[in-house]
């Protein structure tokens, strides 16, 4: 059995390893032994945008007192009188969190098979729709149809 003998930077090449991970792992093995190669979690202890608790409360309070706001609405309210910024996606959240997110009301209407005011001439009934597209360069282009 023949024994290589190869440099850092071959084994490395070899194995697919960048040198600079291969080093931060040795600085780390020398001011720590063994414990300095376990499995760190990438993970940030802490998140830096996270809303306080104190302000979830506030918010669920809030949500409580006034039950016919929306989020939005609900959001806009707390940042006029309680003076601190919360947008209407983190008011979402804290309220589903809380199970305070009710569903809609709507009623559910089948179609006709037929109209039940049916014409007798030309031009009796019309039907009309708008529509408009973002054109690059150029601007908004505004369709309009009319049967």
């Amino acid at each position: 059995m023949k024994v290589l003998h190869l440099s850092v930077r071959q084994t490395l090449a070899k194995l697919g390893i960048p040198r600079t991970t291969f080093y931060r792992w040795y600085d780390r093995y020398l001011q720590r032994g063994e414990a300095g190669l376990e499995d760190q979690s990438p993970k940030p202890k802490h998140v830096w945008n996270r809303i306080p608790d104190d302000i979830r409360r506030k918010v669920v309070k809030l949500a409580l007192k006034e039950t016919e706001l929306s989020p939005r609405e609900l959001a806009v309210t707390f940042t006029d009188t309680k003076k601190y910024f919360i947008s209407e996606a983190s008011v979402y959240r804290v309220l589903k969190a809380h199970d305070l997110i009710t569903r809609p009301a709507f009623i559910v209407i089948k179609a006709a098979s037929e109209f039940t005011d049916k014409t007798t001439a030309i031009n009796q009934l019309w039907q009309t729709d708008f529509t408009y597209l973002k054109v690059l360069g150029w601007g908004w282009f505004y369709l309009s149809t009319i049967y």
